[in-house]
Formats: C-alpha cells, structure tokens, sequence
C-alpha cells in the first residue's frame, strides 16, 4: 500500500501557521508529502524546506487573486497538490491541521482495512477545534471531516477546501476512529487578526494582500460555546506550546452540556444544514 500526503500552504510565517507541525505529524504514514506553497511575503518555501526530508516535494504555485468568493481559491490549490499524488490513498492535511502520533497505527490499520473495499471513497476523522489557547476547545464547529481518500475516481476538493466530493454528490467514508487537532484559532492576537483579515477577504470579495491586514493586538476571541480541553497534544507541538507567549482571554469555561450558548448554537447550525440540504434536493427534483 502506498500513500501519498499532500497539502497546501502560503504566508505560513506571516499568519503563524503550525505547518511544519503538520507535515511532520502525517509524514510516518507517508511515501510522499506533495506541498503546494503559494508566493508569499515571507520564507514559506524556505521554511518547508527546512524540514529536510526526502518525502517531501514542493509544487510552487500561483494563487489568483481575483477568486474572492466563497474561498474557492483554496479548493482550486487543494486540487493541483491532489494530482500530483500516486498513492493508493491521499492523505490530506491543512497547515493548521496536526495528527496525534497515538493515533497513526489506528489510521494506518483504517487504510489497510478499506483498501480493497472500493465502496469506500474516503476516511473520515473526528475533530479538536482549539481557539486562542492550547487548554480551549470549541465542541461546536463540524464534528468530522474526510481527510483520507482514493485517488483516480474522479474525486476533488470542493468549496472552500474543508471537504471533498464526486461532482456534487457527497463521498462514501468509513471513519478511521482518529483525532485531527485543529490549531487554526490559536496564536497571537496580532497573526490571529491579521490571518482573520485576510482569510474573510477570499469570501467576501475585497481585495487584501498579505502585508495589506487590519492587524489589531486585542483582537477578540469568540469563546462561548468553548469548554476546558485536559487531553494531550500530539508531541510535534509541545515546542510551540511552550513557547506560548501571549495572555489567554480571562473568561469561565463550562462543559457543553451545561452551556445554553453551545445548544443554541448547535440547533442553528443544524437548521442552517437542514435548509441546504431541502434547497439542494428541491434543485434536484426540478432538473429531473
């Protein structure tokens, strides 16, 4: 069985990106690691480099700056590291995304379990949303992602990068029953509002270059529907971890179940996916 890993990354130094975490936590369950890095302001490319391992082969791309709807310009980039894959299966992982390494035998055993099932398209994993500390965690943002999938069956990342599909329909996944720690939300208030800034901009239209950011050094957590995480993290990270070095927003944290903000919160999303999946099928019903 070979498997490819690939991902996508720009600007990693300028919006504090963990992706050397990230490449090094998926790289021992890897034959090759393609890594799509965009131009950036700063030494991505060097900095992916520096990783020194022979897995790795570098793409060097060109992000268009005029997609600014919808973050399809992600999805576009997801795709062009996708077709340089040749494993049996792709491993995708985003520069904010790390593996625990208590979790690699049980991916793999996934793997190799499903690798003759071709009814199975993809492998999905259960999600840590971390946000402005290591010690807090969202429960609220999806549950489960696919980030394992079978290459030369027409599959491709959609939308904004965050899922993948076979024209539109949704892809057969059995889970591999592991963690993926997401560290997306967590780093200091100036890269956090600075990454925000420019983040929102590949959705909402305007124009804003890396370097061009509102970079604000109070900027302003959403921890409402946060709770305590006590778990581990995955060794890759226990450096940046410990050189943590701004101030965690002073606020009580309670369990989900006794949080009126996190119940809320849950029933909207789940009318919100409820709406589009009734707009979805009635399109459906009008084109047949």
């Amino acid at each position: 069985m070979q498997v490819s890993g690939f991902t996508i990354v720009r600007n990693a130094i300028h919006y504090d990106y963990p992706v050397v975490e990230s490449i090094r936590s998926a790289l021992p369950l890897v034959d090759e690691m393609i890594v799509a890095v965009g131009n950036s302001r700063d030494n991505t490319r060097q900095l992916i480099q520096s990783i020194d391992d022979a897995k790795i082969r570098i793409i060097d791309t060109v992000w268009d700056e005029k997609q600014r709807r919808g973050g399809t310009v992600l999805a576009e980039q997801t795709n062009l590291a996708l077709q340089e894959c040749l494993g049996d299966w792709c491993l995708y992982i985003q520069a904010d995304e790390v593996l625990h390494e208590r979790d690699l035998n049980r991916i793999r055993s996934a793997m190799e379990r499903n690798l003759h099932h071709t009814s199975v398209e993809g492998l999905s994993f259960r999600y840590h949303h971390f946000r402005a500390d290591y010690t807090i965690r969202d429960p609220l943002p999806y549950r489960r992602q696919i980030r394992i999938i079978r290459p030369g069956i027409g599959i491709q990342s959609v939308g904004d990068a965050c899922g993948f599909a076979i024209g539109d329909r949704r892809l057969h996944a059995a889970s591999t029953g592991a963690w993926m720690f997401h560290y997306g939300y967590v780093k200091p208030p100036r890269n956090m509002s600075a990454k925000m800034d420019y983040f929102n901009s590949l959705y909402d239209g305007r124009l804003i270059l890396p370097g061009e950011e509102t970079e604000a050094e109070d900027y302003a957590w959403n921890l409402q529907t946060c709770e305590r995480f006590r778990g581990s993290h995955p060794a890759v990270m226990q450096d940046r971890i410990a050189k943590k070095d701004w101030e965690t927003p002073d606020v009580k944290l309670i369990s989900r179940w006794r949080n009126p903000r996190f119940w809320s919160g849950l029933a909207y999303k789940n009318s919100r996916t409820f709406r589009r999946w009734a707009a979805t099928a009635a399109g459906k019903r009008r084109a047949a």
